[in-house]
């Protein structure tokens, strides 16, 4: 086990990758941006640098250990949730802070986390994309015979917005175009008697669309004081729930 002393005489350069490889993790997994700056900061200070300083965006992290250090920025392309990743990396800061894993350790381990993959099977994820929207049917007080057309619709939906982003990497025209087929499916099953409820089926199926994830962190960001990152996410989830209305509203204009 190292020792502070070992921990002080490791480059600052050094201290400045690990702690980003973490912070990227993180922002890349769905963190809030208060806990990606907390977690660099802990681990900076447990390897010898208690005054390192970070900004996070959702979208750049800068680091530095020190005002004398020059800062280092990576930028974030991609964003996906996974939260056991998030989980594991607070494991590796929180084992380092109390000098249960040495420096070589925690940047073996992280290499691990952020090769894993922890995605489901595209199948696996339609399939519970389609439950989800089912049982949200019933719950906002649709009948069964509504939640039989919503499984359906709702599985429709969530393969059409996840194959779309692969294809476009524009999210809007993603979800746009999934919440059309949505109600498009949902109007022709309550049409040829599938169906009852044509609203009820909507609003169940759209569900597995709807940000959760990004609206909470948005909320938890601007409660922590970070105001561009919690502004920056509410207007993601803001346009995420335009075009899933806009999809919807654009199908009951036009029958």
């Amino acid at each position: 086990m190292e020792s502070p002393s070992t921990f002080s005489n490791t480059s600052a350069h050094d201290i400045t990758d690990l702690c980003l490889l973490a912070g990227k993790i993180m922002l890349q997994s769905g963190a809030e941006t208060y806990r990606v700056e907390d977690t660099m900061s802990r681990m900076a200070a447990a390897l010898g640098f208690p005054g390192a300083h970070s900004y996070v965006t959702p979208t750049v992290i800068m680091f530095t250990t020190s005002r004398t250090e020059p800062v280092k920025l990576f930028r974030i392309a991609e964003r996906t949730t996974d939260l056991q990743k998030v989980s594991e990396v607070n494991d590796i800061s929180r084992r380092l802070s109390e000098r249960q894993l040495t420096m070589a350790e925690a940047r073996e381990r992280l290499g691990q986390v952020d090769d894993a993959a922890h995605a489901y099977p595209a199948w696996m994820q339609i399939a519970a994309a389609a439950v989800t929207g089912a049982c949200f049917t019933v719950m906002f007080k649709g009948s069964l015979w509504d939640a039989l057309p919503a499984l359906f619709v709702s599985g429709l939906g969530f393969a059409v917005a996840g194959y779309l982003h692969r294809l476009v990497q524009i999210r809007f025209f993603a979800e746009f175009t999934a919440s059309f087929l949505i109600g498009l499916s949902a109007f022709f099953s309550v049409k040829y008697g599938i169906g009852r409820e044509m609203d009820k089926i909507i609003i169940g199926s759209v569900m597995p669309l709807v940000p959760g994830l990004l609206i909470t962190n948005a909320v938890r960001d601007l409660m922590a004081g970070h105001l561009v990152s919690g502004l920056s996410k509410g207007a993601d989830a803001f346009l995420t729930a335009f075009a899933i209305g806009t999809g919807i509203g654009l199908v009951l204009s036009i029958l």
